[in-house]
């Protein structure tokens, strides 16, 4: 590894000693969502209903932009905002269930202490969930 790639991806060291880090993707890469194969996501076999997800919940927050330009009332506008919200919880929660179905499941083929590793990191994930 040279001086740059080391600069550009960060801590490098630390990544290379973590067994568990994933080879970063192309952004819209769809790889193979086997749990055995090494850098797939828990979302890769739904990646294309999320991105459909989160487009409609951008469309949701545009409409938001629009509303306010319009001058539309206020409550019409939490409405929109309540549900805007609602959408991104939802997306969040689906997500973080695919990390368990596929992440922590695959760390149970690894041991202990991969296991104890994922799930310290899907309790913090679901913590700042819930501070929102």
């Amino acid at each position: 590894m040279t001086t740059t790639d080391a600069d550009t991806n960060g801590t490098a060291a630390a990544a290379a000693a973590d067994h568990t880090a994933q080879p970063k993707t192309a952004p819209g890469t769809v790889t193979d969502s086997t749990p055995s194969a090494p850098g797939v996501h828990g979302y890769a076999k739904q990646k294309d209903a999320h991105i459909k997800r989160l487009r409609r919940i951008e469309g949701q927050i545009r409409g938001l932009q629009r509303m306010l330009e319009e001058d539309v009332y206020c409550i019409d506008i939490l409405t929109q905002v309540s549900a805007s919200t609602k959408g991104l919880q939802s997306f969040g929660l689906q997500l973080l269930e695919e990390h368990l179905r596929h992440c922590v499941a695959d760390a149970a083929v690894q041991g202990p202490e991969a296991i104890d590793a994922k799930v310290q990191e899907a309790t913090k994930a679901i913590e700042r969930m819930l501070r929102t």
